[in-house]
């Protein structure tokens, strides 16, 4: 698979980064913590909150090389930033809070994410973090999946998998309390978004949403793939507007 068109990224990235910040709400960091930010991406979110609080040390993880030199360019002037995978943390010392937005449903092996992440806080270090969960993309996920059984584009999906992990409110809470969590709270919320346009949607859609199925397809069979999502997208009420549902997860370490 093709690692991120990062700078495409940071320019389409609004919604991950109005989702974010509510989430940097949440956390409310305090002067002097050591914080963690799995999956940081582009580096936006990491580096709205180094500048939170003051004498903050942020790290910013993600397993793509091409978002850390993305980060890297806006901003690493401002945070530390660390190129390894969120299920093999590599860091000894403890940290005060990890927080995450966007990224826990791309591992799929939440049971040693939060091993990982529990081991990292220091007693009492909390995890403040939203992703994709429960119906998250639903519709999309749905039509995607029909347009793969055409008899077009079937041979290049002989063996996908979808290489998301939407999890639900019960299976989350029973594995942050395994991994040793305590004061969890996790809910999902709707968060429904819509685009501008038909444009604006296609690239958003091609970049983020339906990157590996496109990554499987011929480059020039990529607009006969997407153009019947596109009309069905105009069609919805309201139209280009893509059905997300966030899970949120706030936990402390024993």
């Amino acid at each position: 698979m093709s690692d991120w068109d990062a700078a495409r990224y940071h320019r389409l990235s609004d919604p991950q980064r109005a989702w974010g910040l509510r989430v940097l709400e949440r956390l409310a960091p305090a002067a002097g913590e050591r914080i963690l930010d799995i999956g940081c991406g582009t580096g936006r979110l990491t580096a709205e909150l180094a500048r939170r609080a003051p004498g903050l040390f942020v790290v910013g993880l993600d397993r793509s090389a091409t978002m850390l030199g993305e980060a890297l360019r806006h901003f690493g002037d401002g945070a530390q930033f660390v190129h390894a995978d969120a299920a093999a943390l590599p860091f000894r010392g403890p940290f005060d809070a990890v927080f995450s937005t966007a990224t826990f449903h791309w591992v799929p092996d939440h049971e040693r994410l939060f091993a990982e992440i529990y081991r990292v806080l220091r007693p009492g270090g909390r995890l403040v973090a939203q992703a994709g969960g429960g119906a998250n993309l639903s519709r999309l996920r749905a039509r995607s999946e029909a347009i793969q059984r055409q008899p077009e584009f079937a041979p290049y999906f002989a063996r996908w998998r979808e290489p998301w992990r939407y999890a639900g409110v019960e299976d989350t809470r029973a594995l942050l309390t395994a991994a040793g969590f305590v004061d969890i709270e996790v809910g999902l919320e709707p968060a429904p978004t819509s685009f501008a346009d038909e444009s604006t949607y296609s690239e958003f859609v091609a970049c983020v949403c339906l990157r590996r199925q496109l990554d499987l397809i011929p480059a020039d069979r990529h607009e006969s793939y997407l153009r019947p999502l596109l009309d069905l997208a105009a069609a919805d009420e309201p139209p280009f507007t893509l059905d997300y549902w966030r899970l949120n997860l706030d936990a402390r370490k024993r």
